[in-house]
């Protein structure tokens, strides 16, 4: 059975962890090396038994502790080479550096995987579509808009975390200074609760059965704000939340499961 989950999400730092039960991976590691040990002790799963690290892009609130868990415990780093050019997580031994290119699949160990790229303000950022047995589960966040060719990759997805970063007016008329605001509604920015929505939609109608909003911003959105633009669009498809598919808005500080409504 895989496991699939949020460690942590939100514009101060992520971290989602899959499994299949044989091999145990993580996306992201935007927590300390102490909290992160702290958050997988909950689930009596060891840092040491982590195969692998997979990395989005080089921003701090998504690799703020590989370098840590990577050097302390000899886990290996899969990025691609711009975003492991850089990334500031101090030295960290070649052997452990795993370079990947967007589109062209790998396996670590028994899940497959396929990278993709995504409109952001990075070196060279990506999402991550994962193969367990007969399921798919993607994470797709920090995007300025989805693309086609994102939308096709994580379509037939089971389970997805997927970019809910902002509420527009929250945005335009909050406290961040003008050119800030023009990068997150730029299309090399972050996806909008609106767009997230819209998504969903898309994504539910083809099939997908469990969503989870992510990366939510702690000063241009709140989780109820989110969650009910998402859930009304469903709604107003014909959706049967809870029933055709799942809700869940990821916690900021602690592990989501989905489930939601």
């Amino acid at each position: 059975m895989t496991e699939f989950f949020s460690i942590i999400s939100g514009s101060s730092g992520n971290c989602t962890y899959i499994s299949d039960g044989k091999t145990r991976l993580l996306i992201d590691c935007g927590l300390s090396g102490k909290r992160l040990c702290e958050a997988l002790a909950s689930l009596h799963i060891p840092v040491g038994d982590i195969d692998a690290v997979l990395v989005t892009h080089e921003h701090s609130d998504h690799v703020k502790g590989i370098g840590v868990i990577a050097r302390k415990y000899k886990i290996p780093v899969y990025a691609t080479a711009l975003t492991h050019m850089n990334m500031s997580v101090g030295e960290i031994d070649d052997s452990l550096k795993m370079p990947i290119e967007p589109f062209k699949d790998f396996f670590i160990n028994t899940i497959g995987i396929r990278a993709f790229s995504l409109p952001h303000d990075a070196a060279d950022p990506v999402g991550y579509s994962f193969y367990t047995g007969n399921e798919k589960y993607s994470v797709a966040t920090d995007m300025g808009f989805l693309s086609d060719e994102v939308m096709d990759c994580i379509t037939g997805s089971d389970g997805l975390i997927l970019e809910s970063n902002h509420d527009v007016e929250m945005l335009k008329f909050g406290p961040y200074p003008y050119p800030l605001k023009r990068r997150i509604l730029s299309e090399l920015g972050h996806l909008s609760n609106e767009a997230a929505a819209k998504t969903a939609v898309a994504l539910a109608k083809s099939g997908t059965k469990h969503i989870m909003l992510g990366h939510l911003s702690r000063e241009n959105n709140r989780p109820e704000i989110a969650l009910l633009e998402t859930f009304n669009a469903l709604n107003d498809a014909g959706a049967k939340i809870g029933e055709d598919v799942t809700l869940t808005v990821a916690d900021r500080f602690k592990i989501t499961r989905f489930g939601g409504i």
